[in-house]
């Protein structure tokens, strides 16, 4: 495995590999599997469950890694081409990726969207300029339009819980956050769903519609998978006989990379926060289900998050484990 980029790039066979790695090394541990192996974490974005997994799945293999945050331990990184370096900035990406990949086996990069431009996010622009740079294998440990280790993990949770793939009814739903987030998790974690063969269900305000291409992306992996994708603004017809509830925020595609717009047309949506009303025509087991950071009292409510539908604690453990798996096969040479 040259890179783990996008679930896209793996049938659905291939994912269920990893996962089926991912549960063999949670109860038959190889401490010595990637011995000798060092993994870079190179983090343009802030993190606390993806640093610690990956770190401590690094560990649990006997590998080792080591950290670049340009607020942690070096000066300002540069990333534009053909800039006249004579402000704060002391390093320029186009050396310091390179050195920094050279250092490890494989090299972990953390960018998220930067949320001024829509065509640069969907495109995955800096992500996609970031990598060119280095020869070694990667891992997009959150891009601007991708988050694939957080939907492995979510994948392998829902299995872990019993929720069936082909038939099992999923629902991606907008909350209320009080800044304008980026699409990576919504975007990997329709296209998850999707893939999975589940019937997938984006409930949203009007107005924060996925932009066409994320959505297409979905509904042809839906296609070879046997499941469906539809999205509504009808919160009771999403949400009837629903398994899993999915919830995370994202931008308004119609005023994107404009944070006054986005605060202004939001105003009326504070009641997009999850709480029990939402699961009167779910299924009795639906599960609630968020990558975190989560708001709580702002995207969902105590009772919820603390409560029995709540898998959100397995989703973050689960992380550590599917990013062993993904290490695994592309260091151990097995």
């Amino acid at each position: 495995m040259d890179c783990f980029n996008d679930l896209a790039d793996f049938s659905a066979a291939e994912i269920r590999e990893l996962i089926t790695l991912a549960r063999r090394l949670d109860d038959k541990p190889e401490p010595r599997a990637l011995e000798g192996k060092v993994l870079s974490l190179l983090f343009l974005s802030p993190s606390l469950r993806t640093l610690a997994s990956f770190q401590s799945a690094m560990i649990r293999l006997g590998g080792g890694t080591f950290v670049i945050a340009p607020n942690m331990s070096i000066h300002g990184l540069e990333s534009r081409s053909g800039i006249v370096m004579d402000g704060v900035a002391a390093e320029h990406i186009h050396e310091a990726v390179p050195v920094i990949a050279s250092y490890g086996d494989a090299i972990g990069i953390r960018a998220f969207a930067k949320r001024e431009n829509l065509d640069d996010d969907l495109a995955d622009r800096e992500f996609r300029e970031l990598t060119a740079l280095v020869d070694t294998p990667y891992i997009n440990m959150e891009s601007a339009i991708n988050h694939p280790c957080q939907s492995l993990a979510d994948w392998k949770t829902m299995g872990d819980l019993g929720i069936p793939a082909n038939g099992g009814k999923f629902v991606l739903s907008w909350s209320w956050h009080p800044q304008p987030l980026p699409l990576a998790v919504p975007a990997a974690t329709l296209h998850m769903a999707a893939l999975r063969g589940m019937d997938v269900t984006v409930l949203r305000p009007e107005g924060f519609a996925l932009p066409d291409t994320i959505m297409e992306k979905a509904r042809q992996a839906a296609a070879t998978s046997g499941g469906t994708v539809t999205e509504t603004d009808d919160r009771a017809a999403a949400m009837q006989d629903s398994q899993v509830i999915y919830v995370n925020s994202w931008s308004s595609m119609q005023q994107y990379g404009n944070k006054h717009a986005q605060d202004k047309f939001k105003l009326e949506l504070r009641d997009w926060c999850v709480d029990e009303s939402w699961f009167d025509k779910a299924a009795s087991d639906c599960r609630f289900m968020h990558c975190l950071p989560v708001r709580r009292g702002v995207t969902v409510t105590d009772r919820i998050l603390d409560g029995s539908r709540s898998v959100v604690i397995a989703e973050a453990r689960n992380r550590m484990l599917v990013q062993m798996a993904v290490l695994h096969r592309m260091l151990s040479g097995s």
